[in-house]
């Protein structure tokens, strides 16, 4: 899981608002009635894809340049982030049960210090994972 940048994008609509779509990502589109809207939703839109094909173990394409990008008269491009480690707390946050061994004494010593044991592991996991 990391962090990404990727060029976007935007289609003024006639109604107003925008459409948004990312040339390097599959399927990667958004929409919003406002300028605002629409950035906020084409952060959400490229988390789930990117954050998908990390799950599912599929390559990250490299974003394009921007100025690669041919653009009809009226659209533009703005660069879009995406942190999927941000993105999987928001959207798989469920817990899971673990069972581990841990020696008698050390337990006896853990609960008489009222020791938080899932706190514990989920601070050791993401020190060890460098997640903090």
């Amino acid at each position: 899981m990391a962090r990404y940048v990727y060029p976007a994008v935007f289609s003024p609509e006639k109604g107003g608002g925008y459409s948004v779509f990312f040339k390097d990502i599959e399927g990667c589109y958004a929409c919003g009635d406002s300028l605002e809207d629409a950035i906020f939703m084409a952060e959400d839109a490229l988390g789930l894809m990117l954050w998908h094909l990390e799950e599912e173990g599929k390559e990250i394409p490299s974003p394009s340049k921007a100025e690669s990008i041919k653009l009809k008269k009226v659209e533009f491009v703005n660069f879009i982030k995406a942190d999927t480690i941000e993105y999987a707390k928001k959207v798989s946050n469920r817990a899971v049960k673990k069972t581990l061994s841990i020696p008698e004494w050390l337990n006896i010593k853990a609960e008489a210090a009222g020791v938080n044991f899932s706190q514990v592991l989920q601070d050791a996991l993401k020190e060890k994972l460098e997640l903090v």
